[in-house]
């Protein structure tokens, strides 16, 4: 038994060929979206590729800018046929192509929808791949005289100010780096000999942090040296009082970003392929119902439009066994191929008579 089994006349062909041309083109313009959405992803990921340790995270927009490519080209050719499907004569052409084309449009479907998973699932990858890039740029905030790192600084400083956060998971973390560049130490200061003493690297660490930590908002002038020395301040105890400091890390502040961003994403790629989806029902309806006219000379005689030719248990099934023969088939060519080799590789017999 047939899958959505429709029955047509010549009046119910001609509103779903019209009704189809135009969804492919409002399919058109839903490819195109989808391509601004991967160039704009990208775009906004290269701004921060320094802090990112690899390029995995570029697979999801650049697969978006890839589907939505090939969105405009397979709807775009789609409306074509539907368009001159209004046409008999115009509509023989198409016909051979029509299989491979649907199939097509089957596997361009399937991508689609892994496309709109994987940008839900891409939270875990760009969390290992912010915390690793932001450890190393923090490494090099000092290097502003190290040809290749020098503009690191100003990358974490203005990532700090505009996400409104401080470190890799929190403002701690500068304690335990080197930020302040050497050319900037007095190595004739007893402070700084016994810093640099006192520490297994030879590191000049303090419990400060950069400037572009301190929160604005906060109306007491900003500590950003000697944070957990209560003494050094007056009124003030770092382990109670709120610190005018930026509480949240850099990673949970650009993961959050760039995570919601996927999922808006994810959601509007979606809806595209729900939409892709009916358009290709809605196709191979129209290309059913064509084919089955019993007299082409009469269009206006009634037809039967279906998804699939038999049950999706039978179709099945039907697909295993194709695949079986194909697989008997190669098995008996390559016997033949090696018997042949066989009796290549003998010597013929010759009889003497005396």
């Amino acid at each position: 038994m047939a899958l959505l089994k429709v029955k047509f006349n010549q009046k119910k062909r001609v509103k779903l060929a019209q009704g189809l041309w135009l969804m492919n083109w409002f399919s058109v313009f839903a490819g195109i979206l989808v391509f601004s959405m991967g160039l704009f992803l990208k775009i906004e990921l290269r701004k921060r590729s320094e802090v990112m340790d690899n390029s995995e995270s570029h697979f999801v927009p650049n697969s978006l800018i890839l589907m939505g490519i090939l969105s405009c080209a397979f709807n775009g050719f789609a409306g074509k046929i539907c368009y001159d499907s209004l046409d008999p004569a115009k509509f023989a052409k198409w016909k051979p192509l029509l299989k491979p084309y649907l199939a097509l449009c089957c596997v361009f479907n399937i991508l689609i929808f892994f496309i709109a998973l994987m940008c839900f699932l891409m939270r875990g990858s760009l969390d290992s791949t912010l915390a690793q890039g932001l450890k190393n740029g923090m490494k090099f905030y000092r290097d502003t005289d190290t040809p290749g790192r020098c503009f690191m600084k100003k990358t974490i400083d203005m990532l700090q100010i505009e996400f409104k956060c401080c470190g890799n998971n929190g403002y701690k973390d500068w304690f335990e780096i080197q930020w302040i560049s050497n050319r900037y130490l007095d190595f004739s200061s007893k402070e700084v000999k016994d810093r640099i003493k006192s520490n297994v690297d030879g590191r000049y660490l303090v419990d400060g942090v950069p400037f572009s930590c301190c929160n604005p908002s906060s109306p007491r002038p900003c500590i950003q040296y000697q944070v957990t020395n209560n003494s050094a301040h007056y009124s003030y105890d770092y382990q109670t009082e709120e610190l005018n400091l930026w509480r949240r890390g850099c990673r949970e502040a650009l993961l959050n970003y760039y995570s919601g961003m996927m999922s808006s994403m994810g959601a509007v790629t979606l809806l595209v392929w729900l939409f892709e989806m009916s358009v290709m029902v809605g196709l191979r309806l129209l290309h059913t119902s064509l084919e089955s006219i019993a007299n082409p000379e009469d269009p206006e005689c009634e037809s039967e439009g279906w998804i699939l030719e038999n049950s999706l248990k039978d179709t099945f099934k039907s697909a295993l066994e194709n695949l079986k023969k194909l697989g008997k088939f190669n098995q008996v060519e390559a016997g033949a191929e090696g018997a042949e080799g066989e009796e290549g590789g003998k010597t013929p017999a010759i009889t003497t008579v005396s």
